[in-house]
């Protein structure tokens, strides 16, 4: 009798695949052939998933980007309903910085498509701005919620930009080695405190 396969579960296999290769060489070594290679499956069976690099690519990206989530959800979940506007803007930049060798990885992914966003190569503006912008939301809520309801809306988002940016540049400062993961996570608590006060 044939094996079913189970299609959402190979797609996964490819793209955690492609992550590694990401992280370890960049974009332009994220051929079909290093994939199928990581993967331990053929060129073949990852077109019939992924057409194109650049399908595969934004599919990886989407990939990062909702294991992101999950990890956001779980960490929401065992704050509770009373978490403070502080307690969950940390938890949303903590869960990004790189203090672990899956979120350096991811990181390191992200860093990636960046670059290529830069060049205009792969991927566009657009299909990389929806999580950040996403996040500055959500961190624009809570500045507000934070500061009351009469606070000055617009100068929440700013700081919300801010802070979504500065978590970013930590991020980077620690993935090429110019802060411990300690350093990031002090780093991180100082922004927050100069824009909780």
């Amino acid at each position: 009798m044939p094996r079913l396969v189970d299609h959402e579960q190979r797609r996964r296999e490819i793209t955690t695949a492609a992550r590694t290769v990401i992280a370890t060489g960049g974009l332009d070594a994220a051929t079909f052939q290093a994939v199928a290679a990581e993967a331990g499956i053929s060129v073949r069976l990852i077109q019939y998933y992924f057409g194109t690099k650049r399908d595969l690519m934004l599919a990886t990206h989407t990939a990062v980007v909702a294991d992101f989530g999950v990890g956001f959800t779980e960490q929401f979940t065992a704050l509770g309903p009373a978490a403070t506007p502080r307690e969950i803007i940390r938890t949303f930049a903590v869960g990004l910085l790189p203090l672990d060798e899956r979120r350096r990885q991811d990181n390191l992914v992200f860093a990636a498509f960046h670059a290529a966003n830069l060049t205009g190569d792969t991927v566009t503006s657009e299909e990389m701005m929806g999580a950040p912008r996403y996040l500055v939301t959500v961190i624009t809520e809570q500045l507000l919620r934070a500061r009351g309801a009469e606070s000055d809306a617009h100068a929440a988002e700013l700081d919300a930009e801010l802070i979504v940016g500065g978590v970013s540049s930590i991020t980077q400062f620690v993935l090429a080695g110019g802060a411990t993961r300690e350093r990031a996570v002090e780093l991180l608590d100082r922004l927050l405190d100069r824009m909780l006060l």
